[in-house]
């Protein structure tokens, strides 16, 4: 690989921003009038204006050079194709196609992907169908009432977001919970209330070996056994009852088959999806029985509408290229540390947790494809929460602090529960954000106010604070779907200006294998060896054992 930082389109880039680094949005707008025209273009039902952003017309030209020099359009290309880019694991990348339709052929080291896909898509359809029509009954008889997802990170955060996120399209009849931490209050808390003759569980795991993962099914499957045992009168419990009350979504059918799940509900999928690109999956399957398949397959169809967007689109008007590019120009050309996500919906209040893991998993990363370091910084830091609940606590900082953050501002043209004036009043303040924090308040504005001399500072809002809104009709399950591959080619774009693996993530797997060693030290009946432990790890397992009341 050649270092992309010294690089003749780095270089002018570099060279650019000194020239504009520092002037004001406010001057950009005052010399183009059709500025705000220019810096607006859609995909699907998406619109985005990134004419707040401190870029001119030979930024984005010159960012759009950095982009081909990196071979963007070469590297996506080999996405969609099945080629094995991420190269530390052998593997495709093909998260596109679980959203492909099944018209379409894509034959992958020798496999039917899209064949593969929607087999398993025909699976969860027809089991997500009785759990909803109530022909599927757990070992009372009783029709379900709840679903508990377990997982954790992919198999958890994209689930439960789009969960939460599509609401209003769910069924009443069924209630909807997520199990991730291993602690156990957040098992009891999923489960306390519900019942366990009418309750399900989905039990998601590539491997079904995920420490946390499994150590949960195991405690929701004593909780459903001694409940189901604690409800007949001689508290015996039918052998098949696991069977009737836990799906797995998995690979490994050994160990689905070894823990009580009949293998005939364990849904597929495969290891070129990356576990935080994976809810469009059925590692979803907990959301598709929420939502039922149709408005299932409404949301694969706004993932496949943006994704064939950033398959075709020129770089210019294409949506991912864009945002990846912006987000490149603050990293690292102005040093900005964090980008924030501030979607004006109360139904997106987990989407900025959920992109945290899509966008820091992936980009988190300080070598490059051939093992060299990179220069410079990579990801960034996401954050956010929704609407007018960001504007009571942080957006001080991002208004009138000393870091530079830009902001994605998420709006939506009608609520889901809309009775118009509230949605009026949460769009206003929306678009008042953005606009304060691009143009601001001058001192002399202030003055102009007669406002006191000694207070005047402290009022001064510099503005100048970069932002993109986006907007769309409504959130449907279509436009939820937009939305997430609209961040995940977002994500794709930086890397490849980076030059690193977007797609493994072996930072997290070191602290697993740790933990797996540490486990049995902290349980052993007595007192562990802790001559290979550095001193405060093994003055924090003696203080651990000692609250527990356990030999040291």
């Amino acid at each position: 690989m050649f270092d992309l930082t010294a690089s003749p389109e780095w270089m002018a880039l570099t060279k650019h921003h000194e020239d504009i680094g520092d002037v004001h949005l406010r001057q950009f707008f005052a010399q183009d009038a059709d500025r705000a025209k220019r810096m607006t273009t859609g995909a699907a039902d998406l619109v985005l204006d990134y004419s707040k952003h401190r870029v001119t017309g030979e930024t984005l030209a010159l960012l759009i050079e950095l982009a081909r020099a990196a071979g963007v359009e070469a590297r996506r290309d080999a996405m969609f194709a099945g080629a094995h880019i991420n190269s530390t694991e052998d593997r495709a990348v093909l998260h596109v196609a679980l959203r492909m339709p099944e018209s379409e052929k894509l034959t992958v080291d020798g496999q039917d992907v899209v064949g593969d896909v929607h087999l398993v898509l025909r699976r969860m359809g027809d089991l997500s169908d009785r759990i909803r029509d109530g022909s599927w009954v757990g070992a009372t008889g009783k029709r379900i009432r709840a679903v508990v997802n377990i997982g954790i990170g992919g198999s958890d955060l994209g689930p439960a977001m789009a969960t939460d996120a599509l609401a209003d399209y769910a069924s009443p009849d069924l209630v909807s919970r997520f199990v991730s931490n291993v602690d156990p209050v957040d098992l009891y808390a999923a489960t306390h209330d519900l019942e366990p003759a009418t309750t399900l569980f989905v039990v998601s795991s590539k491997t079904f070996t995920t420490l946390e993962t499994l150590t949960n099914a195991a405690a929701a499957r004593q909780w459903l056994l001694d409940g189901l045992a604690a409800s007949t009168k001689d508290g015996s419990v039918d052998e098949g009852a696991v069977a009737k009350h836990f799906i797995a979504v998995s690979t490994n059918a050994k160990a689905v088959t070894e823990f009580g799940i009949d293998p005939a509900n364990m849904l597929e999928f495969w290891d070129w999806v990356g576990g935080r690109y994976s809810y469009d999956s059925a590692i979803g399957f907990s959301l598709m029985v929420a939502i039922g398949h149709e408005a299932f397959a409404d949301m694969l169809a706004g993932f496949h509408a943006i994704d064939e967007h950033f398959r075709t689109a020129p770089l210019e008007r294409n949506l991912p290229v864009i945002l990846g590019l912006l987000n490149v120009w603050y990293n690292n050309f102005f040093g900005a540390q964090t980008h924030a996500v501030l979607p004006y919906s109360h139904r997106l209040a987990r989407f900025p947790a959920y992109l945290q893991q899509l966008t820091m998993e992936s980009n988190g990363k300080s070598v490059r494809l051939d093992g060299s370091a990179v220069e410079g910084q990579t990801g960034e830091i996401f954050w956010g929460a929704p609407g007018t609940n960001g504007q009571h606590a942080f957006y001080q900082l991002i208004h009138q602090g000393t870091k530079l953050i830009p902001a994605d501002f998420i709006a939506f043209a009608e609520a889901t529960h809309d009775n118009g004036s509230q949605q009026d009043l949460l769009m206003a303040n929306c678009l008042a954000q953005t606009k304060a924090l691009a143009f601001g308040k001058t001192a002399e504005e202030i003055a102009a106010e007669g406002t006191p001399s000694a207070l005047a500072p402290h009022k001064v809002m510099p503005g100048n604070r970069p932002s993109s809104t986006i907007i769309a009709p409504k959130l449907t399950p279509s436009v939820l779907g937009q939305l997430v591959a609209l961040y995940e080619h977002t994500v794709f774009v930086e890397g490849a200006i980076w030059g690193i693996d977007s797609f493994d993530q072996w930072g997290v797997e070191l602290g697993k294998v740790m933990a797996k060693e540490l486990a049995p030290v902290l349980s052993a009946e007595e007192a562990p060896d802790l001559s290979g432990q550095d001193a405060s790890t093994a003055g924090l397992v003696r203080r651990y054992r000692t609250l527990r009341g356990r030999a040291t």
